[in-house]
C-alpha cells in the first residue's frame, strides 16, 4: 500500500545537499519517488509501506547528515468526563496526517502530540479536539500554575453545582421516607408531585444539561461516554415520572431518583476534582522552590526584578539567606551554598570565584555576585519540572488494556440496560414497565469507565512524584513499569560506586629517574585529558608544587592511556596494554603494581623514550552509603556487577570494599553494552548505573538506564532514569518506588474491573435501587484516586 508523507529537514545549506537526500531515498527499497525542496527545506515522499516504513525513511535522512524536525505540543484539554473521553481524543489526534504520537492523560486533563510541523500545526488539532466535542488551548510556559488555577476553578464549578443541586434533592429525598415509613414522616407539600416536578426539574435540565451536552457531542461524532449513560439513565427516571404526572396517575414517581443520582454524581466529580488536585502536589513544591525575583546589577545600579526577567550574561546579587535565582557562576565573593533540594546531601557546599551554582538552592552565609548562564527553562531546576511533568503525563504499557475496553465500554453497558429492560418487562415481571424501567436505569448508572481510566495515571503521578521527592526522575510511565522488572544491575565503578575524583598517592621512580621528575613529566602530558584519573595527577603535581610544561603530539587512547612529547622527550602514561604495545617490557615492576592494586589503587606505568620510567598510583574513595545501597540490592534479589576499566586487582579491592561478588574488569568503553547485551541474553532485566560519557551506549542498550545525576548531560540523556543525588541508594528507591506503583495500579485495575464485573449484573438482576448504583459509581472514581494517594504515605527506607 503506497503511503505519501512530508518532512521537515534542517541542515541543507544548497542544491547538493538536496540532490543527494533524494538520490539515498531513492535507493532505499520500497522508495516509490522523492522530491525533497531546499527552499521550504521540505521533502515529499512517496513509499510502499509493506516495503519501508517512516522511520526508516528519517533514519536514512539522519544517516546522511540531516535533522528530520519533530516538534511537542502540550495541551490543556477541558470536557472530558471519563477513559472514553480520553481514549476518544488519542484517537482522534492519532488518525490526522502529521501526528507522529499522541498521549491524552484524563488524570490532567492535558494531551501530549508529538507531529511533523511540515504536515500539520498546532491550531489544526485543536480544532479536531474541539470537533470531537471537547476543547483545548496550548499550555502556556507557566504550564502548570495555569493548571492548578484551572483546577481550582473546577472544584469551585463542582462545588456550586453540587450545593444547588442538593438542595433542591434533599425535599425530593425526604419523599422516599413516605416509602418507608408512614407519611405523616413527610410534609403534605412534598408529597405533591407538581412540586417535585418543579423541584426535579432545574436539577435535570439546568444543573445536569453537562451531561446533556457531552452525551450529544459524543453521539455526533458516533461515540458515547459517560455523559450518555448519565443522560439516559435520569432521563428515563424523569420522562416516566413526568408521563405519569401528565395522566394523573402519582403513585409511581421517580423525580427523586433522577435528581438524586445527579446530586450524589456532581458529589463524586467533586471529591474526584479534590482528589486529582492532591496527585500533582510533587510539581507545586518543585514550582514552589524557584525564586520569584532576582536582584540584577546593570549598569551598576542595583535593580530588582521577576526572576523571568533575568538574561543571560546578568550579574545577579545574592545575599546571605536568599534563594539563588537562576543558574550561573560565581564572579566574586565566597560562602556555603546549601543545595539540599538538588543533591539531598544537608551540609552546606562551599562556593568561591569560577564555581558553578544551581538556582533554587539557599546561600547562607556571604554575599555572592553570580553571573547567570542558563535562565528559564534551561535551569536545572526548570529541567527537572520538565522531566516530571512529563512522567506524569505519559502512559505506561499497562495502561492499554484499560484504553481498548473503555473504548468500546458504553456501547456494551447500553446493550447490557436495553437486554436487562426487555428481561424484566416480557419475562421476569410481565408488563411491569416501572419496575423494568428502574433496573435499566440502575445498570445504566452503576457502570462508569471513569474509574478504569483514572487507575493508572493517579498512580503513576503520585509513583513519579514520590520518586522526584526522593531525587529519583522517571522519564515516563513505561520506564516506571518497566524498573519493577529489574532483577540484574550493572554499576560503573569511578564516578557511581566511588566519588570519581581519586587523588595521587604513590609516585615510584626507577633507576635513572627521579619522582619530581617522573611526576612532572606524566602531569605535563596528562594536563591535556579530561579524564579523572589524568585529573588527579595534574592536581597531585601542583600540590607538591611542580610546574609543568607543554605538551606536543597528545593522544588519548581510549581504555590505554595517553601518549605525547614533553620537551622533545616520547612520554607514555597508562596500563600494561599500552606498554605492550609500545614493546616495552613491564616485569620488573610487576611485584609493585600488585602492591599497589591489592590496596584498591589504580597503578599506571609511565615509560619515556621508550624505556619504562616509573609508576604512580591514584585512589579513588568509595561513596557514602555504596555499601549499604549494594547490601539492599542484594536483599531485594537483584543481582549486582561491577564493571570498569581498570585493571582487575583494583576492580576487585574496591568490589570486595563493597560486597560486590562479581567484576567485569579492563572492559573498554565500548565494550561496556557489550557486557550488558550479554547479561540480558541470559535472561536478566537489566538496570544499568552509570555517569560518564563512555556509559551512554551502556545506558541505551539496558532495559533500565539509571544515569546518576552528577555525572555528564550525555549520559543523562541516554538514561530512562536519572538519580539527582549521585547516591547509590537511590537505585534500590526506585525499584521500590515501581514496585509499589505496579502493585497500586494493579490493585486500582482489580477494583475497577471487580466492580464492574459485580455491579453490572447485580443491578441487573433488580438488587439495586438506581440512587444506590448511582453512588455506587460515583464513589467508584474516588476510591481509585484515593488509593492512589496512598502512595504518598510509603515510607522508602527503613
Amino acid at each position: 500500500m503506497s503511503n505519501k508523507q512530508t518532512l521537515l529537514i534542517k541542515g541543507m545549506t544548497c542544491a547538493a545537499c538536496s540532490t543527494r537526500i533524494e538520490k539515498g531515498l531513492s535507493r532505499m527499497e520500497g522508495i516509490e519517488e522523492a522530491n525533497v525542496n531546499l527552499a521550504m527545506e521540505k521533502a515529499t515522499v512517496m513509499f510502499d509501506e509493506s516495503r519501508v516504513n517512516l522511520n526508516d525513511i528519517e533514519q536514512k535522512i539522519r544517516d546522511l547528515g540531516y535533522d528530520v524536525v519533530h516538534e511537542k505540543a502540550e495541551l490543556n484539554i477541558q470536557g472530558m468526563t471519563c477513559a472514553a473521553c480520553s481514549t476518544r481524543i488519542e484517537k482522534g489526534l492519532n488518525r490526522m496526517e502529521g501526528v507522529i504520537q499522541a498521549s491524552v492523560n484524563l488524570a490532567m486533563e492535558r494531551g501530549t502530540v508529538e507531529y511533523n510541523p511540515a504536515v500539520i500545526n498546532v491550531e489544526q488539532m485543536i480544532q479536531k479536539i474541539n470537533d470531537l466535542g471537547y476543547s483545548a488551548e496550548p499550555v502556556k510556559q507557566d504550564g502548570e500554575e495555569e493548571a492548578v488555577d484551572h483546577r481550582q476553578k473546577e472544584i469551585i464549578r463542582q462545588r456550586n453545582k453540587f450545593v444547588i443541586s442538593a438542595i433542591l434533592s434533599i425535599p425530593l429525598v425526604w419523599t422516599m421516607l413516605a416509602h418507608f415509613f408512614a407519611e405523616q414522616w413527610v410534609p403534605p407539600l412534598f408529597l405533591n408531585p407538581w412540586f417535585q416536578f418543579i423541584l426535579a426539574t432545574p436539577v435535570q435540565f439546568v444543573i445536569g444539561w453537562q451531561f446533556y451536552r457531552g452525551a450529544y457531542k459524543n453521539l455526533k461524532n458516533g461515540s458515547a461516554n459517560m455523559d450518555v449513560l448519565v443522560a439516559m439513565g435520569t432521563s428515563a427516571a424523569y420522562f416516566f415520572s413526568l408521563a405519569q404526572v401528565m395522566r394523573g396517575q402519582y403513585h409511581q414517581l421517580y423525580f427523586e431518583t433522577s435528581a438524586l443520582l445527579i446530586t450524589l454524581i456532581l458529589l463524586g466529580k467533586l471529591l474526584e476534582a479534590k482528589a486529582k488536585g492532591r496527585t500533582s502536589e510533587a510539581i507545586k513544591k518543585l514550582m514552589g522552590l524557584r525564586a520569584k525575583t532576582a536582584l540584577v546589577i546593570r549598569e551598576g545600579r542595583e535593580e530588582e526584578i521577576p526572576v523571568d526577567h533575568v538574561v543571560i550574561g546578568d550579574i545577579v546579587l545574592v545575599r546571605p539567606g536568599e534563594k539563588i535565582p537562576v543558574d550561573g557562576r560565581v564572579v566574586e565573593g565566597i560562602s556555603a551554598v546549601d543545595e539540599s533540594m538538588l543533591t539531598g546531601e544537608s551540609i552546606p557546599v562551599d562556593k568561591k570565584e569560577g564555581d558553578p551554582v544551581i538556582g533554587a538552592t539557599i546561600n547562607k552565609n556571604g554575599t555572592l555576585k553570580i553571573e547567570a548562564t542558563r535562565v528559564g527553562k534551561e535551569t536545572a531546576l526548570a529541567q527537572i519540572v520538565k522531566v516530571v511533568e512529563e512522567a506524569q503525563g505519559s502512559k505506561a504499557p499497562i495502561q492499554r488494556l484499560a484504553d481498548r475496553i473503555s473504548g468500546i465500554f458504553v456501547p456494551i453497558v447500553v446493550g447490557i440496560a436495553i437486554v436487562t429492560f426487555l428481561v424484566w418487562y416480557f419475562i421476569v415481571d410481565p408488563g411491569n414497565f416501572a419496575h423494568a424501567l428502574i433496573n435499566f436505569t440502575a445498570v445504566l448508572v452503576i457502570a462508569c469507565p471513569c474509574a478504569l481510566g483514572l487507575a493508572t495515571p493517579t498512580s503513576i503521578m503520585v509513583g513519579t512524584g514520590k520518586g522526584a521527592e526522593y531525587g529519583v526522575l522517571f522519564k515516563g510511565g513505561e520506564h516506571l513499569e518497566h524498573t519493577q522488572k529489574i532483577n540484574a544491575v550493572v554499576l560503573d565503578k569511578t564516578g557511581t560506586i566511588t566519588r570519581g575524583k581519586p587523588v595521587l598517592t604513590d609516585v615510584i621512580a626507577l633507576r635513572g629517574f627521579d619522582d619530581p621528575s617522573l611526576l612532572q613529566m606524566a602531569a605535563s602530558l596528562e594536563k591535556g585529558s579530561e579524564h579523572p584519573l589524568a585529573q588527579a595527577i595534574v592536581e597531585g603535581a601542583g600540590q607538591r608544587g611542580i610546574e609543568l610544561h607543554s605538551a606536543d603530539a597528545f593522544q588519548a587512547l581510549t581504555g590505554s592511556g595517553v601518549e605525547g612529547e614533553v620537551n622533545e622527550q616520547k612520554v607514555l602514561v597508562g596500563t600494561r596494554r599500552l606498554m605492550f604495545q609500545h614493546g616495552l617490557d613491564t616485569g620488573v615492576v610487576e611485584d609493585e603494581m600488585s602492591r599497589l592494586e591489592l590496596e584498591g589503587k589504580t597503578a599506571m606505568m609511565v615509560a619515556v623514550d621508550d624505556q619504562l620510567a616509573g609508576i604512580l598510583a591514584v585512589a579513588d574513595t568509595v561513596k557514602e552509603g555504596s555499601r549499604e545501597a549494594i547490601q539492599r540490592l542484594q536483599q531485594m534479589g537483584i543481582k549486582v556487577v561491577m564493571i570498569t576499566g581498570d585493571n582487575r586487582r583494583t576492580a576487585e579491592a574496591i568490589a570486595r570494599d563493597v560486597g560486590i561478588d562479581e567484576v567485569r574488569a579492563e572492559v573498554l568503553p565500548e565494550d561496556k553494552a557489550e557486557e550488558v547485551k550479554k547479561l540480558k541474553e541470559k535472561g536478566y532485566t537489566v538496570a544499568m548505573v552509570g555517569d560518564g560519557m563512555n556509559d551512554a551506549p551502556a545506558l541505551a542498550v539496558a532495559d533500565v538506564g539509571m544515569a546518576v545525576g552528577t555525572g555528564t548531560d550525555i549520559a543523562m540523556e541516554a538514561a530512562d532514569i536519572t538519580l539527582m543525588r549521585g547516591d547509590l541508594r537511590s537505585i534500590a528507591d526506585a525499584i521500590y518506588i515501581s514496585r509499589m506503583t505496579m502493585r497500586n495500579i494493579r490493585q486500582n485495575l482489580f477494583w475497577a474491573f471487580f466492580y464492574n464485573s459485580i455491579g453490572l449484573p447485580v443491578a441487573a438482576m433488580g438488587f439495586l435501587a438506581p440512587w444506590i448504583a448511582g453512588a455506587a459509581m460515583a464513589f467508584s472514581s474516588v476510591s481509585v484516586v484515593s488509593n492512589s494517594l496512598r502512595l504518598k504515605r510509603i515510607k522508602i527506607r527503613s
